[in-house]
């Protein structure tokens, strides 16, 4: 297993690190099931556990808290707040009101006194860049939590941000934890610059492109229903978005191949190849997954590994823009181009 050091930190972490968003109702994981993954994942040298209190609506946090019982400071331990835990209004966003509560609750279903990173699960445009780090920097006076971050923010609100906090006196964010994948490379063009040019550490989220790049999903081969069940829309392949990820996957099959790779091996060493990168997150369903992705802990691409990636997937391309996550939503929603 390789370290990295977390943007301007000083805190080390492992260059795989292990997603829990498939612990317990989304990934149909036990506790016994979370728990051993939680073990050989320890054992292989992983030291940064991520989770969030939308994940089984707190249940994967409840998982992960278990897991470690009696070895909390063995991880650094990542959760996530801001998505909707409720139909009451308030119940999301990053207002203080909301993020003191979602704390308070994330540490008593974690059964720990604070957590190592604090995530803003997604920009909410309702709440301002002040508000939301001013609530953060005392959360982090008063020790519940030791750094924050930002996940899936556009570069421009990241930038927004870091100047906020350096004009009000407010703690950084300190990390952003992006999509990013051989099939979705758009942070390249944007996002990416901006971790870099700030210190940010990264953490990329789906690696291996919800499954696509898993091995799994081959031209001629049934999609597996549980994929299809929870997100159809990404594995219909009538789709064009979808022929075009599926093409691209037979390529880079075949790259994998001729380097003596496996595909998952390749699209985890192609992730954190890149230099603004700390770690990849990981979310394996099962031992036998854990397994197949441990084996690229220490995968280094060639250069001309690398070009040939290139040349099937140009970079800043994302293959399926529909869901880079960071949309402006104005682009989203008619209402707010025409108010």
């Amino acid at each position: 297993m390789r370290y990295r050091t977390l943007g301007h930190t000083g805190v080390q972490v492992s260059t795989l690190a292990l997603g829990a968003m498939n612990f317990g109702p989304i990934g149909h994981i036990t506790q016994d099931e979370a728990t051993a993954l939680v073990d050989t994942a320890l054992d292989a040298g992983i030291n940064l556990i991520d989770t969030a209190d939308v994940y089984g609506n707190g249940v994967s946090e409840e998982m992960v808290g278990k897991a470690l019982a009696g070895r909390r400071d063995d991880v650094v331990l990542a959760t996530k707040a801001a998505l909707p835990m409720g139909e009451d209004r308030n119940q999301r966003g990053g207002s203080r009101r909301w993020l003191v509560t979602a704390l308070e609750q994330s540490l008593r279903r974690l059964g720990v006194d604070h957590v190592d990173l604090y995530q803003i699960h997604r920009w909410d445009p309702a709440t301002s860049d002040e508000e939301t780090l001013s609530a953060l920097t005392d959360l982090r006076r008063a020790g519940k939590i030791r750094y924050f971050g930002t996940s899936t923010y556009p570069a421009h609100r990241l930038v927004e941000a870091q100047w906020t906090a350096r004009e009000h006196h407010l703690g950084r964010y300190v990390t952003e934890q992006p999509s990013y994948s051989i099939l979705q490379r758009g942070v390249e063009s944007h996002v990416l610059p901006v971790t870099e040019r700030h210190g940010l550490g990264v953490l990329a989220w789906s690696p291996l492109a919800s499954g696509w790049l898993s091995g799994a999903i081959r031209a001629g081969r049934e999609i597996a229903t549980h994929r299809s069940a929870f997100m159809p829309q990404r594995f219909d392949t009538t789709v064009p978005a979808n022929r075009a990820r599926m093409d691209a996957v037979e390529q880079l099959a075949a790259v994998a191949d001729s380097a003596g790779l496996t595909l998952i091996q390749l699209a985890l060493g192609f992730v954190t190849a890149h230099p603004a990168v700390t770690g990849a997150i990981i979310g394996p369903r099962t031992p036998e997954h854990l397994c197949a992705q441990l084996a690229a802990a220490d995968t280094v691409l060639t250069g001309d590994v690398l070009d040939a990636i290139d040349a099937i997937v140009a970079p800043g391309v994302d293959l399926a823009p529909d869901e880079k996550n960071d949309t402006p939503p104005a682009l989203l929603d008619p209402k707010l181009r025409r108010r």
